[in-house]
């Protein structure tokens, strides 16, 4: 399948561009490198440009695409408090623009970036896709928020949409040439590897105080490998799976702040300097992923998600690009 990836030279982008390859399929890749590189994909894959509705009329009545996958979007939860603007037009308004685009085109396949986020402080722990949708930030809203959208599309126009609901991606390609990436790092498992490093002087731990067994919130680290190879099966899916649908992917296990820095040590051989700081509001102690629909619907399971192999392959593409692409 020829597909169109919004936001493909990004983190989790890049990995799905590389698997769809690895697969068969043909992506092409539109990305503004706001966030994104133009050494994580094949530069003859690559389109750079915003997404606006002039660029996606004429892309998309150019070259005929079987699909979408959508990751175009901005990320910071934090920095989303500050600026919701910024994230309801980007998020939201922009998508809005490609799924009309997508409609006057005639492609009606499209896998969705969603997040964990949606389910906001979720009540059951592992957390399963009925749980509700209670969103306690403007980035996560937004994702609920485009979830909706994709379910009145189907019913007004047979859009066929899977959203993937990502916890807390983490990793790099095995082959250790391609990783994680930002400008800004705000996610924890390349924070530690900064001071493991010496890039950062030491880690700041957000909270010792939630009700969890350390004292440190617990999250759900799923390898960027295997996210992406669910982006894959989502696709495929979409050839036979009617409807809007939403799967959790996650590995099932959760681990702690400690756990995270511990393991870190413990592959890199170097001591973490640590301090504590306020947790922030709204900070949930514990998101632990129930995938077993996406086992069930995609014939998904993840592979590399152990944490300490998440760590490792973390590693090898950090202590060779300390920073980065640029490296």
């Amino acid at each position: 399948m020829r597909i169109l990836v919004t936001g493909g030279a990004g983190y989790i982008g890049s990995h799905t561009v590389r698997a769809l390859l690895e697969a068969g399929h043909e992506p092409i890749v539109v990305d503004s490198l706001e966030n994104g590189h133009r050494e994580a994909v094949p530069n003859e894959l690559l389109l750079i440009g915003h997404l606006e509705v002039g660029m996606l009329r004429s892309l998309l009545s150019r070259q005929r695409f079987d699909a979408v996958i959508h990751f175009a979007g901005y990320i910071e939860a934090r920095e989303s408090a500050r600026e919701p603007g910024k994230y309801y037009v980007n998020n939201v308004a922009l998508t809005l623009d490609l799924l009309e685009c997508m409609r006057q085109s005639g492609v009606s396949r499209l896998v969705f970036s969603s997040s964990a986020g949606v389910y906001g402080s979720p009540v059951r722990v592992p957390i399963p896709e009925n749980e509700p949708s209670l969103p306690i930030n403007p980035y996560a809203a937004t994702k609920a928020m485009v979830e909706r959208i994709l379910a009145d599309y189907h019913a007004a126009h047979g859009l066929r949409s899977i959203a993937l609901r990502y916890f807390n991606a983490a990793g790099a390609d095995p082959k250790g040439d391609l990783g994680e990436a930002h400008r800004s790092e705000s996610h924890l498992v390349p924070r530690v590897l900064r001071v493991a490093l010496g890039l950062e002087s030491q880690l700041r731990v957000f909270g010792l105080d939630h009700p969890t067994p350390d004292g440190t919130c617990i999250r759900d680290f799923i390898h960027v490998s295997d996210l992406a190879r669910a982006h894959v099966l989502a696709l495929e899916a979409l050839a036979v799976q009617d409807g809007a649908r939403a799967y959790n992917v996650g590995s099932g296990r959760g681990h702690s702040v400690r756990q995270v820095i511990d393991t870190c040590s413990k592959v890199t051989g170097r001591t973490i300097p640590w301090e504590a700081a306020p947790r922030f509001d709204g900070d949930p102690p514990v998101l632990v992923a129930d995938a077993s629909l996406a086992g069930a619907a995609l014939g998904w399971q993840p592979r590399l998600s152990q944490l300490e192999s998440i760590v490792e392959t973390a590693w090898r593409w950090h202590s060779t690009h300390p920073r980065g692409f640029a490296a």
